[in-house]
């Protein structure tokens, strides 16, 4: 099982995230809390991640870059 594409839905509190492997197969999905987001991404391989660009959105991508994934910030 190895994720190669996330989406993540942004919220205030409760993050949604549906991850494909390179086939195109839903490996994950799954609610984070906010408090989740860093440990969860930290723990998992470096993959693409996309996601709407909305007020939090660089903040995650800043995050999430540092721990080695590829972000993508899509227009609403």
């Amino acid at each position: 099982m190895k994720i190669t594409t996330i989406g993540i839905d942004l919220a205030k509190t409760v993050f949604q995230i549906h991850g494909i492997d390179e086939r195109g197969k839903v490996v994950v999905r799954k609610q984070l809390k906010r408090a989740e987001m860093a440990t969860y991404f930290a723990n998992l391989e470096p993959c693409l991640i996309g996601m709407e660009a909305c007020g939090s959105a660089h903040h995650w991508a800043r995050k999430l870059e540092g721990n080695g994934h590829t972000v993508k910030l899509m227009a609403p």
